[in-house]
């Protein structure tokens, strides 16, 4: 509804919050004891325990001692999650509830069910869901902490070329292959019953609220559509600009919260909302999507169509940008000449030279049988919306892996000095921070050779 690093220390720590729970209450025989306190915060023998099990159950090779390795990691953490506190940094818990439902469906498609990340996590999914929640919520609220730091923090093309004047020949980063794709997308006909069909369950849904026989939440569960079924259809506080206008302008009209909606229709589908409360200019309510879907004489025909439209391309009769303007049904690609784009979230950039695996999947396979100017066959996708659509990609451009230069990289060169003076900056600051915070560690656990040297004084 809303608008890796390398497998290093850092990786390991991510696992033992993400798994360390489960592996903790099959390590009772465990005998624990605090071993660290960084400010008013322990870390226990048992945390550092786990994140090492982690390690060896994923062959992840620690630098150095884990027991020393891993608490100053852990330390770290502390740090700036205190800063946090201080600077009063806030993350929804819907925000976090859309990463962790983007992480779960990635376990999904790695392992290839949901059955099978219950089988290969131990629990339900829901309990998987949920034990997510706090580590995700620290990572973001540690993530807003580290970009406050370096906000400030610009690179001139002067900066550039010295730093990779200076830098060693090995040391010059790779830049992998990277392409620029056009996409046109058309969306399969849905018949006026497959419509009428889907807005008569929504009708039921209604009708059993309304009625005492079902409760609104339990239906979200078991028939919505959308990734908050899993939380009986609660969208978390949102403001108008978080949802997509068709549906705020009802959701934000309810005042009554045993009131159901009357059926939006927005882009995503067809939908139920029921108000939970309301705080101002924002909002929490919970909603029911339902997608009609197309049916396969429809997909087969919107196939035929683009195919072809593909041939009158490749005969010259259009350019790919005129069948843009007036095919695609693509609102997000379709006022840039259908060039697909990236969203770097942790840089908060935008880019349309993109790696593979940037790509959506469908569309990464079509790029690789493809050579620069050529458009692919028609090919079924699942766009943005979560809607089946069948799409043409063209291969506008393409730039091989390489070494990084000058000429052809800057962009990329530039973050690689971004990059490092940011870490330079956060190295700075947790030295600073080591000095106004105070750390106890255990007799036992003091002979090791830190990144920082400022934890034993």
């Amino acid at each position: 509804m809303k608008k890796f690093f390398s497998l290093n220390i850092y990786a390991v720590i991510a696992l033992f919050l993400c798994f360390g729970t489960q592996m903790l209450k099959a390590q009772n025989n465990v005998i624990d004891e605090v071993v660290w306190v960084v400010g008013d915060e322990p870390i226990l023998k048992s945390d550092v325990e786990q994140a090492r099990l982690e390690a060896i159950a994923y062959r992840i090779n620690l630098d150095g001692d884990p027991y020393c390795t891993i608490p100053e990691q852990l330390a770290v953490q502390k740090l700036f999650l205190h800063q946090a506190a201080v600077d009063s940094i806030e993350v929804s818990d819907n925000e976090v509830y859309q990463a962790i439902d983007s992480e779960m469906e990635r376990y999904v498609q790695v392992l290839g069910s949901k059955e099978k990340v219950e089988e290969y996590f131990g629990m339900t999914f829901a309990q998987k869901r949920e034990q997510l929640f706090e580590t995700v919520k620290n990572d973001r609220m540690i993530n807003e902490v580290r970009k406050n730091l370096v906000k400030d923090i610009k690179v001139t093309p002067a900066q550039v070329r010295k730093f990779f004047k200076d830098v060693p020949e090995d040391s010059i980063p790779f830049i992998p292959t990277k392409v620029e794709v056009q996409i046109i997308t058309r969306d399969p006909e849905i018949s006026p019953e497959e419509i009428e069909r889907i807005k008569s369950e929504l009708r039921d849904y209604t009708e059993r609220i309304n009625s005492g026989a079902t409760q609104f939440s339990t239906l979200a569960l078991m028939y919505s559509e959308d990734g908050s079924a899993k939380e009986g259809g609660e969208l978390g506080w949102m403001g108008r600009g978080d949802l997509v206008q068709e549906f705020a302008d009802v959701a934000f009209k309810l005042s009554d919260t045993k009131t159901v909606s009357k059926i939006v229709e927005t882009e995503f589908g067809f939908h139920i909302i029921q108000l939970i409360e309301k705080r101002g200019d924002r909002i929490n309510c919970r909603h029911i999507l339902r997608k009609p879907k197309a049916s396969e004489d429809a997909i087969v025909k919107a196939i035929n169509q683009l195919d072809s439209i593909r041939t009158e391309l490749v005969n010259g009769e259009y350019t790919f940008e005129e069948c843009v303007k007036y095919v695609s049904s693509d609102k997000d690609t379709k006022n840039n000449y259908g060039i697909m784009r990236f969203k770097d979230e942790q840089r908060g950039i935008i880019h349309v030279k993109m790696e593979l695996k940037e790509l959506p999947a469908e569309v990464a396979r079509q790029v690789a049988n493809l050579n620069v100017g050529e458009i692919s066959k028609p090919f079924i996708m699942i766009n943005s919306k979560g809607k089946e659509v069948v799409a043409i990609i063209k291969l506008k451009d393409k730039v091989d892996g390489h070494k990084a230069n000058m000429k052809d990289d800057y962009q990329d060169m530039q973050n690689v000095v971004q990059q490092y003076l940011s870490a330079q900056k956060i190295e700075e600051w947790i030295k600073e921070k080591q000095k106004s915070t105070y750390v106890r560690i255990n007799e036992d656990w003091r002979n090791c050779d830190f990144k920082y040297d400022g934890w034993v004084r």
